[in-house]
């Protein structure tokens, strides 16, 4: 039996000389893995660019609960990315944010508020035309929502530390050295109340993104066993320097 279901490209790989397999994060049933026979031949009706990473599409798929790996029976374009193909800056986050992704999301069962926002994200964020540098920061963030660790904070009180093992913003300083006090903590107290719409005004310049993604990797390592080291993490600070 086949279904229709929006999804977002995570990763293909090779196959055979004619195959890939695509990872696919699928409103519908989650993350997935897909049989594409014939991608790789010229007579095939399926274009690579579809396999791309973090392309939206729209897919016609068979699935069985408890199996690995189902069939691709169709694909088409679901939005189409109009200045991230042209804009280095905006390749170079959309590289580290799929690398993120691939690392953080492994669930095989539907998260439909997390595709929702996955989906609404990336086209604001192809759409925006203004203040892109923050964006991977409040995205960091706001994505740790979605996968039960988001940073907890009491509305209207100061607090002097930021406690990565706890998650949590508090007063007392924790025995383990995983946590930040001082500039740091305000900016990353500033960045918990941003949204996507405001990250571009936040008085942020180059030394603290880079502190505060290292930051934000540490404290996802922490809450994600199996999370491992970012490839992509130093050509995003080259490219945002």
């Amino acid at each position: 039996m086949f279904y229709t279901t929006r999804g977002i490209v995570f990763q293909s790989f090779k196959y055979s000389e004619s195959s890939i397999i695509a990872k696919v994060f699928t409103e519908e049933f989650g993350l997935q893995s897909y049989m594409v026979k014939g991608v790789r031949s010229k007579r095939s009706r399926f274009r690579p660019a579809l396999f791309q990473p973090l392309t939206l599409v729209e897919l016609v798929v068979s699935h069985k609960e408890n199996k690995t790996m189902n069939h691709l029976r169709d694909i088409r374009v679901a939005y189409a990315f109009q200045s991230i193909p042209l804009e280095m800056e905006k390749r170079s986050v959309l590289f580290f944010l799929n690398e993120l992704l691939y690392r953080s999301i492994r669930e095989e069962t539907p998260n439909k508020p997390l595709f929702g926002w996955l989906f609404d994200t990336l086209t604001w964020f192809d759409l925006n035309t203004t203040g892109n540098v923050n964006f991977h920061l409040v995205f960091m963030l706001q994505l740790s929502r979605f996968l039960g660790f988001h940073p907890k904070k009491t509305p209207g009180k100061e607090h002097s530390v930021f406690d990565l093992q706890e998650g949590r913003f508090t007063n007392v300083v924790p025995r383990l050295p995983q946590y930040i006090t001082g500039n740091l903590l305000a900016k990353l107290e500033m960045l918990h109340e941003s949204s996507f719409e405001n990250s571009r005004s936040l008085e942020l310049n180059n030394n603290d993104r880079r502190k505060l993604v290292d930051i934000l990797i540490t404290y996802y390592r922490l809450h994600l066993p199996g999370f491992g080291e970012m490839k992509s993490l130093e050509v995003l600070k080259t490219i945002l320097a």
